[in-house]
């Protein structure tokens, strides 16, 4: 029985190493890294014409978005800094004139006060306790 215990245990503890030495390649990566880099270069090629869409995206937009929040950074800056809880508000809508509102959504109404715990700091009482 001890023989056994003693083989199993030295397999589970031989077993690890095995792999990392089959795991070599000609070109010094191992299994996983070709892997990943398969994964990767499969992934890259997948991405690459939502990339290319995204890049001429900002390129077009890029100018107007400079400006937009080169005028407007400031007043957006001090709106954060003025609204500290942006669930107490509705998202925000825009008039037929062209304004944007934010409006507060309404206070909530006060529930039923909770009930006041018992004091922990009370002594218990002195004596055997019946249950």
């Amino acid at each position: 029985m001890k023989h056994r215990l003693a083989l199993v245990l030295s397999l589970v503890l031989a077993a690890p190493a095995a792999p990392v030495v089959a795991q070599e390649e000609g070109d010094g990566r191992s299994l996983m890294e070709e892997g990943l880099h398969l994964f990767m270069d499969g992934l890259r090629r997948e991405m690459e014409p939502a990339m290319d869409d995204l890049r001429d995206f900002a390129e077009r937009a890029g100018p107007s978005m400079r400006s937009f929040f080169q005028e407007m950074g400031p007043a957006l800056a001090e709106m954060m800094d003025e609204v500290q809880d942006w669930t107490r508000y509705f998202p925000p809508e825009m008039l037929p004139n062209g304004d944007i509102i934010l409006r507060r959504r309404p206070e909530p109404e006060p529930g039923p006060e909770p009930e006041a715990e018992p004091e922990t700091d009370a002594q218990p009482p002195a004596g055997p306790t019946d249950i």
